[in-house]
């Protein structure tokens, strides 16, 4: 079998094993019993966030090529937004409404993208650390959780932290509205400059556009309150986790 072959039977293996281990772990017959869990949330509303990040965040591997080259044409923009702004700058609508803010709202928007990057990069760590391990396939929750361990705390503690940062922008509703104009006006300069944005740079925005509208959609149905809740469950929760993946060490 072929290095690239080998990377991508065992990535896929690693797909799919995290995403039953995250269908586990908000799975609602276990949530409900949480004394944290907001009353409101029925089981059709977990299932919906659940979806969403799984959608998103852990699609099956049928849809990462699409995903990875839509994020692999965004890396150069999350990485220097001002690539962004100086395409949008000339907009003088934007710069009447927007003024001096308008960096820091593109800066958010491109800091919400970040977050869906990092879980792509944990990914691949997981990956890494089954190939330096010989890890036979198939995996299951126990070898996800072996392979979580050989990656230092640390490190997914910031991975966590953002998390933390998505949810913070998205329950900002005032912001997130602003990011969806700004993200959409951006879309539609590159596509009238095709000789020096390619349809996959348009692409890997538009996607990074359905990110941000779908999580907006999701947190519209809840009130401030809900919001609030609703992050603070998964960021303890995946805290919780942690710990006890590495107190079996």
């Amino acid at each position: 079998m072929s290095k690239n072959k080998a990377h991508k039977e065992i990535r896929d293996e690693v797909i799919l094993a995290y995403r039953k281990v995250i269908l586990e772990r908000y799975d609602y017959t276990l949530l409900k019993n949480r004394t944290d869990l907001p009353h409101s949330f029925t089981e059709e509303r977990v299932n919906a966030f659940k979806d969403y990040f799984l959608d998103y965040l852990y699609p099956l591997p049928a849809k990462r090529v699409e995903l990875d080259e839509a994020f692999d044409s965004l890396d150069n923009y999350i990485k220097h937004p001002e690539k962004l702004l100086r395409l949008i700058i000339d907009s003088g609508r934007l710069l009447f409404k927007y003024g001096r803010h308008l960096p820091k709202i593109l800066n958010a928007g491109i800091k919400a993208l970040r977050s869906f990057r990092r879980a792509n990069h944990f990914e691949e760590r997981l990956v890494e650390q089954a190939i330096l391990q010989q890890l036979e396939t198939p995996y299951g929750k126990v070898e996800i959780e072996l392979l979580i361990r050989a990656l230092p705390r640390e490190e997914l503690e910031a991975f966590i932290d953002s998390s933390r940062s998505l949810f913070e922008i998205l329950h900002d509703r005032t912001l997130v509205v602003k990011i969806k104009e700004i993200v959409g006006h951006l879309i539609e300069k590159m596509k009238k400059r095709p000789t020096v944005y390619t349809p996959v740079e348009v692409r890997g925005m538009k996607i990074g556009e359905d990110i941000i509208r779908q999580g907006d959609l999701l947190f519209d149905q809840l009130n401030k309150e809900e919001q609030k809740l609703i992050f603070q469950l998964v960021i303890k929760m995946e805290r919780e986790i942690l710990g006890q993946i590495f107190s079996k060490t």
